[in-house]
């Protein structure tokens, strides 16, 4: 067994050495939704062997902290935050991991989002929560990163909305070792969202930026999809905070509101296969957020190309070929799975496929009908101030922009307005046609990248080459089965043809609507 323990021991530093490569300096080694256990004795055993591995290479680990473990290994009787006894478990715990991993990062905390036990619970607010874990955590120089993913149990008007309402009010009550984390949009990791509009929002709070580098909204495993493209368009979005120019990346860098504590955490698409990611093409995404984290000004041009050149070859070709696939990657996925601001339109269960259909569940937010609402009059989603007025919690400049029919990038058309079939696009179709020619666009893009691969055949090994090629026949197979099913399903509202140079879809909507994947991820 000893080979066998050595192998898993390199592995492990060959993920440490290839986060520093790029600069990661943390990883929390449990998923936000895991349970207490990780913080008992024998576990924190298995994280001071990690913490001991990652060291050399400048990679702190931190944990999540389930709100209810001094309930579920404490003994307590509860996870009150203003409870003496809960206050002193955590301080004991603290103590007790940093007595063993001296350098110990801190806390990740999932509270009062999806079923996770908070402070809530007890009528606290997050700032009590995230107090009471970082006063257990200072002494050592640990942070608590806590997360601002939350909707309530009780169905808002708006879930897109529901972060901002809780948090925003919670400005300058969180402790100095305490970050508030955000996801890029406001909804969950879509192929496209417009920014959070908490960022700017929280000035005397630190604010850090959670992307997703896995692509659960965008493919998975086998869609090729390079993402800084997406995170460039988050990061250099204007908050006109403090006036024209206070971007999301001055935000969360520290500089617009001088924050010494700073940070950016991305989801990881890390796993066991041998070159880590599954699609070859997932490593970019994992080396784009590496590059931009420490410079964001770096374009995705120069970031992908770099990654190229270490990948596959420095021939000039090779490299425009790669290039060009990759820069148009992110464009064509949204065009097949969300065009112009739709979004949360995936199948039920999982995150996999389309399911603009999915109605009557246990909570309306988590149904696509929710979110498209399409009708015979239009379809979209009234964030304006006639319908849900999200557009409100921007600053006022944002807000106008979003909230103008005329005005709106048409990216975010369908996020923040419901939109008549027949509206006239700025390319003179109406909606419609222009949503129809968008999903064929999508598929037609994946075909192009097709095409651009075959032609590297003689410049990149047959292993990867075939690999590669093998995805992108899956990408365009599913690409169509998107543009089909949601084409198909929102024709019943529209009443319109679907127009005629768009490929025949191969099956009827009641066959997409069939379709049931109980072993897919998620599930």
């Amino acid at each position: 067994m000893a080979p066998l323990a050595r192998l898993y021991r390199f592995s492990y530093i060959d993920y440490a050495r290839a986060n520093a490569s790029i600069g990661i300096n943390g990883t929390v080694l449990t998923n936000v939704n895991a349970n207490a256990l990780v913080l008992t004795p024998a576990y924190l055993e298995k994280v001071k062997v990690l913490a001991n591995v990652f060291r050399p290479y400048g990679l702190k680990v931190y944990l999540t902290a389930r709100f209810s473990a001094p309930i579920e290994i404490g003994g307590l009787e509860t996870a009150d935050p203003l409870n003496a006894e809960v206050q002193q478990w955590w301080k004991d715990k603290a103590t007790e991991i940093y007595n063993m991993i001296p350098d110990f990062g801190g806390f990740l905390v999932k509270a009062n989002s999806e079923g996770q036990p908070g402070p809530q619970n007890y009528g606290r607010t997050h700032a009590d929560g995230a107090n009471m874990m970082a006063a257990a955590v200072k002494p050592y120089g640990g942070v608590v990163m806590w997360r601002a993913f939350v909707y309530s149990n009780e169905e808002p008007d708006d879930r897109a909305k529901q972060a901002y309402n809780e948090f925003k009010p919670l400005d300058g009550q969180f402790d100095d070792n305490v970050m508030v984390q955000v996801k890029n949009g406001a909804i969950d990791f879509q192929p496209r969202e417009p920014f959070h509009p908490l960022f700017g929002a929280m000035p005397k709070t630190p604010m850090m930026m959670e992307f997703q580098i896995t692509q659960e909204y965008l493919g998975q495993g086998t869609h090729l999809a390079y993402l800084s493209p997406m995170y460039k368009e988050c990061l250099e979005s204007d908050t006109y905070a403090k006036g024209k120019g206070s971007t999301v990346a001055e935000v969360i860098d520290g500089s617009l509101n001088n924050h010494r504590l700073t940070g950016i955490a991305g989801v990881s698409n890390i796993g066991t296969d041998r070159n880590w990611t599954g699609h070859l093409f997932g490593q970019s995404n994992w080396y784009a957020f590496g590059r931009l984290a420490w410079n964001h000004s770096l374009s995705s041009e120069e970031i992908a190309q770099e990654w190229i050149r270490m990948t596959f070859s420095n021939q000039k070709e090779v490299i425009r070929s790669i290039t060009d696939i990759m820069m148009t990657s992110h464009e064509a996925v949204v065009s097949y799975m969300t065009p112009f601001g739709l979004h949360h339109i995936m199948g039920w269960g999982h995150h996999y496929g389309p399911g603009p259909w999915i109605a009557n569940k246990h909570r309306a937010d988590w149904t696509s009908v929710y979110y498209h609402k399409a009708d015979k009059n239009g379809i979209g989603f009234d964030r304006t101030a006639s319908g849900s007025n999200a557009v409100a919690q921007y600053y006022p400049e944002v807000a106008a922009k979003f909230s103008s029919l005329e005005q709106c990038p048409e990216k975010f058309l369908l996020w923040f307005h419901h939109v008549p079939w027949n509206y006239k696009m700025k390319s003179g179709e109406e909606l419609w046609m222009a949503m129809s020619n968008e999903y064929q666009h999508g598929v037609q893009e994946v075909e192009k990248m097709q095409q651009q691969w075959q032609t590297l055949e003689n410049s990149i090994d047959k292993g990867r080459f075939e690999q590669v090629k093998t995805f992108l026949k899956i990408q365009k197979k599913e690409a169509e089965w998107w543009r089909d099913a949601c084409l198909l399903y929102f024709q019943t509202f529209s009443g319109k043809p679907i127009p005629k140079d768009i490929p025949k879809a191969s099956h009827t909507l009641e066959y997409y609507e069939g379709l049931t994947f109980p072993f897919a991820p998620g599930n």
